[in-house]
């Protein structure tokens, strides 16, 4: 598995091709905004900050892989893949107004293809070569949220970044903190995965000791299979808040739900829920997407539409006031 990320020349290519792999792309509308994290606060209602999630709803307080089969449990998925039953989260984004208070920044359906999302993200599963599939149970996080620095997030983790839309077809420019302007456009945050397995645990106690990044263009010893490379790329609403009248004196307005206003502590979360063989027949087939409709171009798997994937939402389990102006983070995060 090559070191760096498989590029995606968003304004030139549909459909995008890999002849060497695959390059999985669809969406996955907004599932749940609440407080759970299953994942790293399992059992705990509410966890400490708010998260958004897609994929599955067999999403739950406590999803315990020695008890759950997730492909069964869940009636539907936000994403298109039908097959697909996996979670996937992040942070919420925030909007810090001048005068203390806060208001929760909307995620938006990816102009390339995917407009009549219902928010959410856009998957990527991308390969460059044969790939092991992840197994049942599989789950694993990348980033860390007590990151405030650039060379804390630069020295473990690679191809985090945000990007400032000046239009939606804007790619290059990322930065790892947050944008230092208005974005016309929005905001995109794209999270990688590593892509190295140590190919015998589905998770470990910090959830990412079990993957690693590649050395060069090989994964290391440690870690020897090659899996695939997971890939979010999240629209967030940043619209309208682009009045910097209203921004605060330290002329940075947005926070994650985890208090975070630098940006570093960019994280995701990954519970793997394909049904079957599904994603191993994907990847074997290098099945690839075209870039401007929400077509998988990959007879192995059943797609449905946008509309249907909409229609896949979990009730709330954590009531909380999200909407209008908040004097506080959920929570009570403190932001730093």
């Amino acid at each position: 598995m090559h070191s760096k990320p498989i590029t995606l020349l968003a304004a030139a290519v549909a459909p995008i091709v890999n002849a060497a792999g695959a390059t999985l792309r669809f969406s996955c509308s907004q599932l749940v905004v609440e407080r759970l994290d299953p994942l790293v606060n399992p059992g705990m209602n509410p966890s400490a900050h708010l998260h958004q999630v897609v994929g599955g709803n067999a999403f739950n307080v406590t999803m315990d892989p020695t008890h759950l089969d997730i492909p069964s449990t869940a009636s539907c998925t936000s994403c298109t893949p039908v097959e697909d039953f996996s979670n996937y989260w992040t942070a919420v984004l925030f909007f810090r107004a001048k005068n203390g208070t806060f208001k929760r920044v909307n995620t938006f359906g990816n102009e390339l293809g995917f407009t009549s999302a219902n928010g959410g993200q856009t998957v990527y599963y991308l390969s460059s070569g044969k790939v092991t599939a992840f197994k049942p149970g599989f789950r694993m996080t990348v980033g860390d949220p007590s990151f405030r620095t650039a060379s804390q997030l630069t020295s473990k983790y690679k191809y985090m970044d945000y990007t400032c839309l000046a239009t939606s077809m804007t790619r290059g420019g990322q930065t790892t903190s947050f944008p230092k302007g208005p974005c016309k456009a929005g905001i995109m945050v794209s999270i990688r995965f590593p892509t190295c397995w140590d190919g015998k645990n589905v998770d470990t106690p910090d959830h990412q000791s079990h993957v690693a990044y590649p050395q060069g263009n090989a994964c290391p010893a440690s870690h020897p299979v090659s899996v695939p490379q997971v890939f979010y790329e999240t629209y967030w609403d940043t619209r309208p808040f682009n009045d910097q009248s209203q921004w605060p004196s330290d002329g940075q307005p947005f926070v994650w739900s985890f208090g975070d206003k630098s940006g570093y502590g960019l994280h995701g979360d990954y519970v793997f829920g394909w049904k079957g063989d599904a994603l191993q027949r994907a990847m074997d087939a290098n099945c690839n997407s075209d870039l401007f409709s929400n077509k998988i171009n990959c007879p192995t798997l059943k797609v449905q539409s946008l509309d249907d994937s909409n229609k896949c939402v979990k009730k709330v389990a954590v009531r909380e006031n999200l909407d209008g102006w908040l004097t506080e983070l959920p929570g009570g995060m403190p932001v730093s």
